[in-house]
């Protein structure tokens, strides 16, 4: 395979533009809508509440995550720690980020439609990376494929190693990201209060 031919790794900071643009986008269109539920009753607060915990679990996740990958994602097969459980942990934490902001403004519709279309954006993403790690890796990378599940984790497979060594600025590059997610959530409280308030116009409801 040629140098021009061979496959290239993919932009990591595309995939997070295309997934903070879906949410953008699904935040501006709540502006117009309310959750089925009222604000008020129990069941709106513990979906805000669990919500706010997949926020706090993404967030977490995606730093436990990149501790292991650092800044040698492309350079070396990492297979360790959360990378043992599942080939794609940084995907798996934004996913259930995605729902969380989902589940902050009350609204399970919201945070299945999130959900399904961060996972069938990862997955595409995943899925090219693959050709990318397969013709860097070869047999290594067959191996751990074999082993490992593309995006769901399997918690009986984790291993670790006893030292590692990770990149500060990779570190500090994605707690920013991650921020992102937490952003959103006095973004929600906002528009809940304009809503409330009569300031903004309500056309239908998502339970």
């Amino acid at each position: 395979m040629s140098a021009s031919t061979a496959p290239k790794p993919f932009n990591q900071r595309k995939r997070l533009f295309v997934i903070q643009g879906l949410s953008i986008a699904a935040v501006g269109s709540l502006a117009f809508s309310r959750p089925g539920w009222d604000e008020a009753s129990f069941l709106h607060e513990f979906l805000e509440m669990l919500g706010f915990i997949f926020i706090l679990g993404c967030i977490f996740g995606r730093l436990l995550s990149i501790l292991y990958v650092g800044g040698r994602k492309n350079s070396d097969l990492v297979v360790s720690g959360p990378y043992s459980i599942t080939r794609n942990p940084l995907y798996l934490f934004s996913a259930i980020g995605a729902v969380g902001i989902g589940l902050m403004f009350g609204s399970v519709i919201v945070a299945a439609i999130l959900g399904v279309c961060t996972y069938v954006i990862f997955d595409v993403t995943s899925r090219k990376e693959e050709e990318f790690l397969h013709a860097t890796f070869g047999r290594t990378y067959e191996g751990y494929v074999a082993r490992t599940p593309r995006f769901w984790p399997n918690p009986w497979l984790f291993r670790d190693e006893q030292q590692h060594a990770f990149s500060t600025e990779a570190l500090k590059r994605t707690f920013f990201d991650a921020l992102y997610f937490l952003a959103v959530f006095p973004v929600i409280e906002g528009l809940e209060y304009l809503q409330v308030a009569g300031y903004l116009p309500t056309f239908f409801r998502l339970f």
